[in-house]
Formats: C-alpha cells, sequence, structure tokens
C-alpha cells in the first residue's frame, strides 16, 4: 500500500495542486483526499489544454477513475462546493465526509467586513477563520446538516481504511 502525503508548509501559493494534479495522472490512485482549511485561494489545474480553478475539489480529480475524498477537517461552503461537482462532472466520484464544518453567508460577511481580518492578518475573505471560531466553539453547522449534499455524504476515514484494507492504492 503506497500512500503520498502532499503537504504546503506555509501560507498558501507553494504549487500543491499542481504536483498533486500530476502525481495522480503518474501514479494512478484508488483514492484522492484532500485535508486543510476549506476554500481559500485555491488552485489553477492545465488539463487537456483546459484551464480549471478548483477551490474545494480535490485537484487530483484529472486523474477519472480516482474516488475523490473531502476530509471532516475541511471547510466547505456548499454553493461552491455544488458548482464545482457540476462543473468537473464529479457526481458519481466524489465524497464529503459528513462532519465537515459549513462555511455559510454569515461568515463571509464576518470575514470581508473586518478590517482586522482583511489587512493585518490578510484573510482571503471566504469565511473561514469566523466558521472555525465556530468550530472551536462546537456551534458550526456541519455538512450532514445540509440537504443538497445528502448525495455526497460519506464517512472518509471509514472508506479509506476499506481501501488499505482491500490493498488499494
Amino acid at each position: 500500500m503506497m500512500v503520498v502525503v502532499i503537504v504546503g508548509g506555509q501560507w498558501g501559493d507553494e504549487g500543491k495542486g499542481k504536483i498533486v494534479s500530476y502525481l495522480c495522472l503518474h501514479d494512478k490512485p484508488d483514492i484522492i483526499a484532500r485535508a486543510g482549511v476549506g476554500p481559500n485561494a485555491g488552485h489553477t489545474v492545465t488539463y487537456k489544454g483546459k484551464k480549471y480553478g478548483v477551490r474545494l475539489a480535490p485537484s487530483g480529480f484529472v486523474y477519472e477513475k480516482a474516488r475523490l475524498l473531502i476530509g471532516a477537517g475541511v471547510l466547505i461552503n456548499p454553493e461552491v462546493l455544488l458548482k464545482e461537482i457540476e462543473e468537473l462532472g464529479l457526481e458519481k466520484r466524489i465524497g464529503v465526509d459528513y462532519r465537515c464544518g459549513v462555511i455559510e453567508e454569515k461568515h463571509i460577511k464576518e470575514d470581508t467586513s473586518s478590517v482586522h481580518l482583511s489587512r493585518r492578518i490578510g484573510s482571503t475573505g471566504t469565511g473561514c477563520g469566523p466558521a472555525n471560531m465556530e468550530r472551536a466553539k462546537r456551534t458550526l453547522k456541519l455538512a450532514k446538516e445540509i440537504k443538497e449534499l445528502e448525495p455526497y455524504l460519506t464517512d472518509v476515514p471509514l472508506e479509506i481504511n476499506q481501501s488499505i484494507s482491500q490493498g488499494k492504492k
């Protein structure tokens, strides 16, 4: 069982998306799982001459035989995720952990209206900071509470462990 983990050691823009896309096309994994914060800046992936801007779907979506998973630690904006699922044709391949936190409009509004967050910290204005504050207080809405996400909900650790037990990569 081979496992490859890509970790960004800074605050983004290290080129993780390009590296993941390349490795997925080269190594042909059965599962591509995403961890991290949420829909911050995103990744630009060029595949078959077309550019894709991806903020939530795993960058390895370019390998069309892989199951794509979004882990529980990722904050999701349902509007952004559902748009990517449709645009990239991921309906039958993607799974979202039912414990993912949900970014709501109120989080984005708080993020973009705060001078402290936007100027001093350099927030991307996606609502991740305010949503993570709610997660810490245990008041954040979870993916399992969003009806539109029901077809994609899964238990990501369970899927990964089952895949390992079956000898998949």
